[in-house]
């Protein structure tokens, strides 16, 4: 099998968890870039940041960015983009502020959140990029009901952190019921996100397969959370990260090394080294073009 789409999540899978890129993984990148495999950051970041990983990979590689509502390279032109309609926004907002959480209503260039009465180590531990503020602006408001009503939102993704478990499953349960229009994920023990239904890493993954004319079995994926779980069943190839949750690993096919010990690159130059460059195929007329 020759491989022509390479999707590859970010926090905990390309990035180590001190959120550097280690230069022997981007080097294992740009190989099998070279090689003419399209390649795709997956992540639930939204543009700013991801397209900030993007340029450190210096190959322009596409965006499945916040959860798969945006699919592309430019912030101008994407190839696809959901978001919440105003009037939905608000109606999960007004029941959301009535359960002890914290939202974050995530768009494409900024971040508005509510200010609640959480643990610090509880937020710090479920918010992955705190290095995030700096790349886009975060507002915090005391009523976020008050404030979208003044100044209507249309958010790509919804993001909630819990105190405990049971009340993040028992939020779980009530959202499901009440809003079959979205799709709700579970990230940790206390941490849900919510996108438009139809909108999920997978889905932009074969959003970008359909674009370049890439079958599912010729996509490798590269996960580690529970939210990459279905791109990676789905795959030709799904490899887990070592550091990957239980569920991620029984799905993939190949299990490879911790982010911490540079898991992607050595599955990549494990396995690329044995495909040819995809244009000395298509030449040899082993693939169509």
């Amino acid at each position: 099998m020759v491989y022509k789409l390479l999707a590859v999540n970010v926090d905990g899978t390309l990035l180590q968890s001190n959120g550097r890129l280690n230069k022997v993984t981007k080097e294992a990148i740009q190989y099998v870039h070279e090689k003419g495999v399209h390649v795709a950051l997956v992540t639930s970041r939204n543009y700013l940041s991801t397209k900030k990983v993007a340029k450190a990979l210096k190959i322009n590689p596409m965006m499945v960015a916040m959860q798969g509502a945006f699919v592309g390279t430019t912030i101008q032109k994407p190839l696809f983009f959901a978001s919440f309609q105003e009037a939905l926004t608000l109606e999960l907002v007004t029941l959301l502020e009535k359960m002890n959480c914290h939202i974050r209503l995530i768009h494409e260039d900024y971040l508005l959140g509510n200010r609640v009465d959480l643990p610090e180590n509880l937020i710090s531990k479920s918010v992955m990029n705190e290095n995030e503020q700096n790349i886009y602006t975060h507002k915090f408001v005391d009523s976020l009901c008050e404030y979208i009503e003044e100044n209507p939102s249309t958010p790509s993704k919804i993001d909630l952190i819990f105190q405990s478990e049971k009340e993040k499953n028992d939020a779980l349960l009530v959202l499901q019921n009440m809003f079959p229009e979205v799709r709700i994920t579970e990230l940790n023990e206390c941490k849900l996100t919510i996108v438009p239904n139809g909108v999920s890493k997978w889905k932009g993954v074969l959003y970008l397969a359909d674009h370049y004319n890439v079958k599912k079995s010729e996509i490798v994926s590269i996960g580690d959370g529970l939210d990459d779980l279905e791109m990676i069943a789905g795959s030709g190839l799904g490899v887990a990260m070592g550091n990957a949750a239980p569920e991620v690993k029984n799905a993939a096919d190949w299990i490879t090394r911790c982010n911490n010990d540079n898991g992607v690159a050595y599955m990549l130059k494990e396995f690329f080294r044995k495909q040819q460059p995809i244009e000395f195929l298509i030449k040899m007329n082993v693939l169509k073009d």
